[in-house]
């Protein structure tokens, strides 16, 4: 069946030391990208559930050209396979065969009955995925046929139509769709990331894909900008700026491009969460004289005062239905984590191992990841809500702070500074298995946050 849809490309006090998706509206009259599903089986081929799951070896030759001998876009015969092999390399589930192993003539179609199943099981390939595109003017189709090597069998076939500047969004599309058919789960290809970096001399506000791709500076107020958070829809980012010597709280609108002033009371407004519904924030303020959190609403209204207690409570996070909210407070002495009940107001202690824990974040599959210190060294841990299941996710590698969760709970996004002594954007498994490097660039990359495309 035939769908035409326009393209919708669619964390501060303790270790703070020093995506929204940017959406393309391209009328439907311009651009179209059109799915037709010809082949699929409904059995999942991995469960990602499972301890014992292995990466399942895939081979992606480079797509062949379908189209005239005009406007072929050479480059895209390995851009566009390239995306995808990323994509599902990053992915944890599946491992890419190199293309030195590939042993099939370059004479082989698309379609199962060109294509010698046994060239592909002989270096030992699970999955083959062939594709092929072709060009008119800037649009761009693109054909993509998945194939159980052993059985020779389809198990997934769709075609795309796009621009050719959107050739990304096309293949990053593609792979979430394969991973949805052979997981049950949809990848996270399409999301996106808030950061802070470095790289103009101050600390600004800035998005990319989640691979660390179209990168895009969106604040340039020349001075320290800090704690991106996109709202629940993605549509809008919260963040903190120093401005006059005091910290304020501005809600950027991705969509409109405009800004707003949320608080700007005076001592601190830093650290602000969004609630689940969207509709209030929770942030760090000193309006009674000590660094409390407080519940406001997109106005800047206090609605109530969520702690109160001598020490210093920031950096608020909500469980995934908004009816608890783990935070940072030193009233034991030291940073650690705590819990608070939004309904009967019960605070209790989350953490007791190491003396520093702090920067928590509640993943939709209600693991709370936080960064913790023993030896001044940070690592990322997650941990059940009440206190169990502690696990250790990286392991002295350099510090690694700001743990942030993908919208689906299974990956964590955080910064390193294991390369080059500067933080740089790392992504992994929730497990903390296939760690990567996503941002490359100058300077400090820190304090991630992690969005679905906006829809």
């Amino acid at each position: 069946m035939m769908k035409l849809k326009s393209i919708l490309v669619s964390k501060t006090l303790f270790n703070n030391r020093a995506i929204f998706q940017i959406i393309i509206w391209i009328l439907v009259l311009c651009v179209g990208i059109i799915f037709q599903k010809e082949e699929s089986e409904a059995r999942l081929y991995i469960d990602i559930t499972s301890p014992s799951m292995k990466k399942i070896a895939i081979a992606i030759p480079d797509f062949k050209y379908l189209g005239g001998k005009k406007n072929e876009h050479p480059d895209l015969r390995s851009k566009l396979p390239g995306i995808i092999s990323n994509d599902f390399d990053l992915s944890g589930y599946f491992r890419p065969l190199d293309k030195d192993s590939f042993i099939e003539g370059p004479r082989s179609g698309i379609t199962g009955d060109t294509i010698h199943f046994k060239d592909w099981s002989v270096i030992g390939a699970t999955l083959l995925l062939k594709g092929g595109y072709s060009c008119t003017g800037e649009r761009l189709k693109v054909e993509i046929r998945l194939f159980d090597v052993f059985s020779g069998r389809q198990l997934y076939g769709k075609r795309v139509l796009g621009l050719i500047e959107q050739s990304r969004y096309l293949m990053h599309r593609l792979g979430n769709d394969i991973m949805l058919t052979l997981t049950g789960h949809s990848g996270p290809f399409l999301t996106r990331l808030a950061f802070v970096g470095t790289s103009s001399g101050h600390k600004e506000i800035y998005i990319s894909d989640y691979d660390g791709h179209n990168v895009e500076q969106i604040t340039h107020y020349n001075t320290i900008t800090i704690s991106p958070r996109f709202s629940p829809l993605g549509d809008k980012m919260i963040y903190t700026s120093f401005r006059n010597s005091r910290t304020m709280l501005f809600m950027h609108d991705l969509i409109k491009k405009s800004v707003t002033k949320i608080s700007d009371r005076k001592g601190l407004n830093i650290a602000a969460a969004w609630k689940p519904n969207g509709r209030e924030l929770a942030l760090t303020l000193t309006v009674s004289g000590n660094p409390d959190i407080y519940l406001i609403d997109l106005t800047g209204k206090i609605v109530k005062r969520l702690t109160r207690n001598w020490g210093i409570d920031v950096s608020p996070a909500f469980s995934p239905r908004g009816n608890k909210m783990a935070f940072v407070s030193n009233r034991s002495g030291s940073p650690q984590i705590y819990v608070l009940d939004l309904i009967t107001n019960k605070v209790e202690r989350l953490t007791f191992e190491g003396n520093y824990n702090t920067s928590p974040a509640w993943s939709k599959l209600d693991r709370i990841a936080f960064a913790g210190s023993t030896d001044g060294q940070f690592d990322i841990y997650s941990i059940s809500p009440d206190g169990k299941d502690l696990y250790r996710v990286t392991y002295n590698q350099g510090n690694n702070e700001d743990p942030c969760w993908s919208p689906d709970g299974r990956y964590i996004a955080f910064s390193s500074k294991r390369t080059d002594g500067n933080h740089h954007i790392f992504i992994a498994n929730a497990n903390g298995q296939n760690q990567r490097q996503i941002t490359f660039f100058h300077g400090d990359q820190l304090s991630p946050s992690w969005v679905q495309h906006f829809r």
